[in-house]
């Protein structure tokens, strides 16, 4: 499914500003906690790549950050989805309540959390592995849809929006990723799925669990949530394995404690093609913000391209 013109490193077009700086993102949460109504002295950065996430120590409180506009139209969706999750009793973040949600403030939208680790908690545990996972997957996917109903799984829809908010893209990159977009899009069009279509996580793998301070496993993360096939769930950890050098037992621990491998359905190499390209694109939005994010963007889209199944990548820091 890769190109096989030669790549023309054309010049990226004109350079967006880099909106998604570590400033940036502290100039929001400042803004945004105002509005909410928190405390923000003190908020320490977990994560910055697609999406900011502090924790506001002073509140209790964990705010994510939406890094793209292409994509803040998830939002409203995900506030859905922890309603749904919590109404349910399910192993999940929760909302804080009291704050509104979504909280809009300076461009930038975002959630905010129940900090189920508060810092200076005790450690309840060990870190969760894929047969937590297995257990919640089976949960989730046996729960009832809500009503209304999520949106139907649409795991492309994503990639084109960022491709339509790249902060900057070369020529060649764009023409490529278009490309191969369309053309594992005709590929979904033949999968035959073996499972049933359920509420799908949508990017499930371990650093979407949280192993919480009263020693649950509890989700995170549920921008991607959606009704589609449940094997799509199954996938990013065999991809974790391919492309990561995550522990293989990782793998099996899953396909055993779920009940399905998905690596021996004959839809994998597609549904990894998908999952690939999520992984190469997901940080268009922000790519002129941080340097090494940018520089394993390159090696990404070069393995995509060389069609080199085995080329390690690592996570985006």
């Amino acid at each position: 499914m890769a190109d096989d013109s030669p790549a023309r490193h054309d010049p990226p077009g004109p350079p967006r500003r880099a909106r998604f700086t570590a400033a940036a993102t502290r100039r929001a949460v400042a803004e945004l906690a105002a509005r909410a109504g928190l405390d923000d002295a003190g908020a320490v950065l977990v994560k910055r790549t697609v999406n900011a996430v502090y924790r506001l120590p002073r509140a209790g409180a964990v705010m994510r950050i939406t890094g793209s506009a292409a994509m803040t139209h998830r939002v409203a969706k995900v506030v859905r989805v922890a309603g749904w999750l919590a109404d349910r009793r399910a192993p999940a973040v929760r909302l804080l309540p009291g704050v509104p949600a979504p909280v809009e403030a300076g461009g930038f939208v975002a959630t905010v959390w129940i900090d189920a680790t508060p810092a200076g908690a005790p450690s309840a545990g060990p870190a969760p592995h894929t047969g937590d996972l297995a257990a919640l997957l089976r949960v989730l996917h046996t729960l009832d849809p809500p009503s209304p109903p999520l949106p139907r799984w649409d795991p492309l829809d994503d990639v084109r929006r960022r491709l339509s908010d790249a902060e900057v893209l070369a020529g060649a990159d764009r023409r490529f990723l278009e490309r191969m977009t369309e053309r594992v899009a005709a590929a979904l069009d033949h999968v035959r799925y073996a499972l049933p279509t359920v509420v799908v996580h949508g990017d499930a793998h371990l650093g979407n669990l949280i192993r919480a301070a009263d020693g649950r496993v509890l989700m995170c993360d549920f921008d991607a949530t959606s009704l589609g096939p449940a094997e799509w769930d199954l996938v990013p950890v065999a991809v974790g394995r391919s492309r990561f050098g995550h522990d293989p037992q990782a793998h099996r621990d899953l396909a055993r404690g779920y009940g399905f491998d998905v690596t021996s359905w004959e839809g994998y190499a597609v549904l990894r093609a998908v999952r690939e390209l999520k992984l190469v694109t997901s940080v268009l939005p922000v790519l002129a913000s941080s340097a090494t994010v940018a520089a394993q963007f390159r090696i990404r889209i070069d393995s995509l391209r060389h069609r080199d199944h085995d080329a390690r990548w690592s996570p985006y820091r």
